[in-house]
Formats: C-alpha cells, structure tokens, sequence
C-alpha cells in the first residue's frame, strides 16, 4: 500500500461524500489487506445509512478486516452518537493497523487513536493537508461554531454581474455552469437574497446531481409563491429579515456544514462586512461592460490599507472563462 495513492483515492470518496453528511464530517476510509491490496472502501453518506465511513468499509470488507489495514480521512470517533464508536467497530473487525489523516477536534468525539492503542491496535497519525482541505467545511464549524460559507460569483473581466439594463443571463460559458452545479451539490444549503428570487426564479437545484440542498431566502421583499425557489423539489427557508444576526442563528439551528452564498451584492457585500465569508468562488469571463452593476458593494474602504486580503486557493481554465478559489485571510 502507497499511502500517497490510498490518500489521494479517499480524497476522491471524501469528494464524492459532500453535502450528504452534515452535521457529519464527509468522511472516508479504506480497507487493504497485509500485502496492501485494497480490500474495500467507503464514504459517510447520511442520505442512504447512518454508518460512518470506517462501518461502510469494514461491513463491505466482511471477513477480510482479520489483520487488516484500515485508512481514514479523520480520526475514528470513539463515543456513542447516533451510532455506536467507530472504533469498537474497528476493534471487532480484527483489524490491526489504523492509519489517520486528520485529528478529530471535535471534543465530544475525539481520543479515538488512544482507545484504538489501548486496545492493542497500531496507529498511525500521518498528515494530510489535501484531506485537511476536502474536510474542511466540517473542521470550520466545529472550529468556529457555523458553517464555511462560500460566495460564489460569476462576473465579466471589469467585475460586472450585469449589464446597465440589469440582464446577465449568461455572463459565463457552459463549462463554468456546469462547474457551478457540482458547487451547489457539494454544499449543505445555497443562500440568495430576494432581489436574485425575483430577478432570475432561479430553482437552485443542482443539475445531474442527487443532492437537494436546503433552499434559503434572505430580505424583505415578498416572494410569490408561484416562484420556482417554492417548488417541491428542495426545502425553502425564508428569512424575511436583514438582520444578519437572525441568519447566523438559523444556519447554525440547522447543523450546516457548508452554505454556497449565490446573491448579489448587496447582500454578498453585507455578509463580507459582518466577516462571514469565508471563501470565494470568482467565474471570469472574457467580456467588458463597461458599465453596469459590480460584483461588490461599497465597503466603506477608503484607502488602500484597509483593504481585504485574499488568499489564492487555486485557479482553473473553464472553457473561456477562469474559474479563482480564494480563501479570506486578515491583512499582514
């Protein structure tokens, strides 16, 4: 077993478990025998079964767990939750080794690798930054006690999100709305502003995808009822309310692990300034305005050393258009 490569396959399963585990991390574990032949894996998926990643893996395993290796994404939980610890699960398979890439914070579920050596098993902790980041929502809101929230943005080369008579259906190409489905899949619940129901009725249903994530509605307009956001498709929460403070208590009422933020400026601009965006998602396409609305509202900044600091996460080619992950750091 290379567990660079058995890393990079739970990476690809903890991929895969996003936006189906809340308020579970999305985890994933493998199971390979003495000689590092992979036996059988798995990932959490609350949508289909209670099991953890290490339960799905080793009831997949059946018999073949006596002596075996086990790799996680995250440190076996070692309490009683909605389901038993996975690390009695671990104990009673005969499994041998455990390998780990992440330490749980979680104070309720963590000391799992120390119940695993009591038990007369081998552990392993070896660092993971890619799993680190693939999990990252999940360690975020037990770290800061609610969700990642990330603001996606799809704007032309002079930031523009429309034009001066307020059309902007389609500043971006195929390839970057395709991309935008696998973003809306991958999160817990999509956030827009009454201003994007009622201009765009969009349905925020991940296209080709399973996943329903919660649907929420922030302002103080009236929405008709009639409006695609109100179809039986996903669950609908509006808040009619500005306050940011009553959005904060209602994402964290909901055990959320990531929110995809898709409105305007107004309110992308008001959750930046009350510190609740955490990274964001910039689709630039190859087009000048000139004029029209920007992306951002004013910030109140008036020089330059009160600016924003972000953090470039990756950038991508996405048909013409360049797709920017960036993650919010305080200014140096």
């Amino acid at each position: 077993m290379n567990i660079k490569e058995a890393y990079a396959d739970l990476y690809l399963l903890c991929q895969k478990a996003l936006g189906s585990t809340a308020p579970n991390p999305n985890v994933a574990a493998a199971i390979y025998s003495p000689e590092g032949k992979l036996i059988a894996d798995g990932f959490h998926n609350r949508l289909t079964s209670p099991d953890h990643a290490e339960v799905v893996a080793i009831k997949r395993a059946k018999s073949a767990t006596i002596g075996a290796t086990i790799v996680v994404s995250l440190e076996p939980c070692s309490h009683t939750g909605a389901t038993p610890p996975c690390t009695q699960a671990i104990i009673d398979a005969g499994i041998s080794r455990v390998i780990y890439a992440v330490k749980d914070p979680n104070p309720v579920a963590s000391g799992g690798a120390e119940v695993l050596r009591q038990a007369g098993i081998q552990v392993d902790y070896i660092e993971s930054p890619s799993l680190s980041f693939i999990q990252r929502a999940w360690l975020h809101t037990i770290a800061q006690a609610r969700p990642l929230m990330i603001w996606k943005v799809a704007v032309t080369l002079d930031g523009k999100v429309a034009a001066e008579d307020g059309t902007s259906q389609w500043i971006t190409g195929e390839a970057s709305r395709t991309d935008v489905q696998s973003l809306r899949a991958h999160s817990d619940a999509i956030l827009i502003g009454t201003g994007t129901a009622l201009r765009d009725n969009p349905t925020l249903v991940p296209r080709g995808h399973t996943a329903r994530p919660l649907r929420i509605i922030m302002g103080e307009r009236e929405i008709p009822s009639t409006h695609n956001i109100f179809d039986d498709q996903a669950e609908t929460l509006y808040l009619q309310s500005r306050n940011i403070e009553k959005l904060t208590e209602l994402l964290k009422s909901k055990g959320l692990n990531q929110v995809l933020i898709e409105a305007g400026p107004a309110l992308g601009s008001a959750l930046l300034s009350a510190g609740l965006i955490d990274e964001i998602v910039i689709y630039q396409a190859p087009k000048i305005l000139g004029s029209g609305a920007n992306f951002i509202a004013d910030l109140g900044i008036s020089t330059l050393a009160q600016h924003i600091q972000l953090e470039l996460i990756s950038t991508e080619q996405m048909g013409d258009d360049v797709k920017s992950h960036y993650r919010m750091r305080s200014n140096s």
